[in-house]
């Protein structure tokens, strides 16, 4: 084991010791929002700077003057705003996630969670924010990856298909009766269960990339324990 894995392990011990917590269980808030701002923030930087390397360049070659400059200062606001208010990037709708690269397949899904936050319960939100953290680790797992594997088969069945498929089979409960007790569990406290599941799957799965053991990854056979199928 190295340094930084000594490190890791008695931060997470002393974590434990304090909080009383699992450290891997902690939940997690998505940094998608803050690192969708720093990218707008950072395409500006980028933005001005070239504009203002170009003029720097042109300058150098022909005077500018006041409207050269006037010009300069209003490509400057003019990339600021359109940078600013551009689009995010628009979330897959579940039906092309199935046919995402696999590289970017993480991404992708949890890009489509988190547009689904406002549909969610507060509890089911927590899990869902740590599903993406999952998914982030997961994405950076997958670059060496081959499409063509079985392993590769089993991360998109999980990711792309059964995660939104569970989560839009929950949206089609009606909202009047999503706190209702059914066979015990309310559909709530099910879409709680079962994203915890999923949230355990890909956290195995990525223990098991990590460790190389790709034939225990591809002959995995665990299914949800809840498939909420849109009943009531």
């Amino acid at each position: 084991m190295s340094d930084t894995d000594d490190t890791i392990a008695s931060a997470r011990a002393a974590y434990e010791r304090i909080t009383g917590a699992r450290y891997d269980v902690v939940p997690t808030r998505r940094r998608s929002r803050g690192g969708g701002l720093r990218k707008r923030v950072t395409r500006i930087a980028v933005a001005d700077a070239a504009i203002l390397l170009a003029a720097t360049v042109i300058g150098l070659f022909i005077p500018l003057g006041m409207f050269g400059a006037l010009a300069v200062m209003a490509l400057l606001i003019a990339a600021t705003v359109a940078l600013a208010i551009y689009p995010q990037d628009v979330a897959l709708p579940p039906e092309r996630l199935r046919q995402a690269d696999l590289r970017t397949l993480p991404a992708q899904t949890g890009r489509w969670l988190d547009s689904q936050r406002a549909a969610l319960p507060a509890p089911a939100v927590m899990v869902a924010d740590r599903i993406g953290v999952r998914l982030d680790t997961l994405g950076v797992q997958l670059a060496a990856l081959d499409d063509d594997t079985p392993a590769a088969g089993e991360i998109r069945r999980l990711v792309g298909e059964q995660l939104p498929e569970f989560v839009r089979d929950y949206q089609r409960v009606p909202r009047e009766m999503r706190g209702v007790p059914r066979n015990g569990k309310t559909p709530d406290r099910q879409l709680v269960d079962g994203l915890e599941v999923i949230e355990r799957e890909i956290g195995q799965m990525s223990e098991q990339l990590a460790q190389g053991d790709l034939d225990s990854l591809a002959t995995r056979s665990r299914y949800l324990e809840i498939k909420y199928s849109g009943e009531g």
